[in-house]
């Protein structure tokens, strides 16, 4: 329980969980399915194990054991022993406008990869659409397509995506399979600790479907002309 909540607040001094994975020299893919406790093709969910561990430690700056305990600071045990993380240099994609954060419209087949290009300078000429809503850095635009998730959702609206939140039970999420390489876009739901794929619109053929052992979590929607997660 700790280290996940530990793992969140290193995300959060980094700057975004892809960052944070590059300062500690392990893959955003890998530690975004550790993050949302993907399965594994044994059913198992993922955890922090002590490897991994040892590298967010030592790669923020912290004292080993630090993740198995509970922090109530903001600075935590980086200010108390006086060491700092290393950080990570500034992004392109970290740009912000007066109205809100600009946010790179992308694929879908970008989106099933983005962790791997989510580096992109969205300054290059890239379609940039404004987030109003607070959001990573590497926040991401989407058009719906399909009619998977009317009336919700209409075909053509633009949807923000943020890699580094946590996506919680009947938030919605755009996910990927590794068959596949394209992402798609679903409410997440949870039963019996299984997690399902849910298409909103009740005229769509199966509806819920199990999320697969490959199936990877891009990221979670927060916001589409209203905002759908708290701040």
């Amino acid at each position: 329980m700790h280290r996940h909540r530990n793992l969140e607040r290193l995300i959060k001094e980094a700057g975004s969980l892809s960052r944070l994975a590059r300062l500690v020299g392990t893959s955003p893919s890998y530690l975004s399915q550790v993050r949302n406790r993907t399965p594994t093709p044994a059913g198992q969910r993922r955890g922090i194990g002590d490897r991994l561990a040892s590298m967010l430690e030592e790669g923020m700056g912290r004292p080993a054991g630090w993740l198995d305990e509970p922090h109530s600071g903001t600075q935590g045990a980086a200010a108390q022993s006086g060491s700092s993380p290393r950080r990570p240099s500034p992004q392109g994609g970290d740009l912000i406008h007066d109205k809100g954060r600009l946010c790179p419209l992308v694929s879908w087949v970008q989106a099933g990869d983005w962790s791997e290009v989510a580096d992109v300078d969205p300054a290059d000429g890239t379609d940039l659409r404004i987030c109003p809503v607070s959001c990573g850095s590497n926040t991401f635009a989407l058009l719906v397509k399909g009619e998977s998730m009317e009336p919700e959702f209409q075909e053509g609206d633009v949807i923000f995506v943020d890699p580094d939140r946590f996506a919680e039970p009947n938030s919605y999420v755009v996910v990927c399979t590794e068959a596949t390489g394209e992402a798609t876009f679903k409410k997440l739901i949870e039963e019996g600790g299984q997690q399902y794929l849910r298409a909103v619109n009740p005229a769509w053929p199966n509806p819920i479907v199990e999320a697969r052992p490959d199936a990877r979590i891009c990221g979670v929607v927060v916001y589409t002309g209203r905002q759908l997660l708290p701040a």
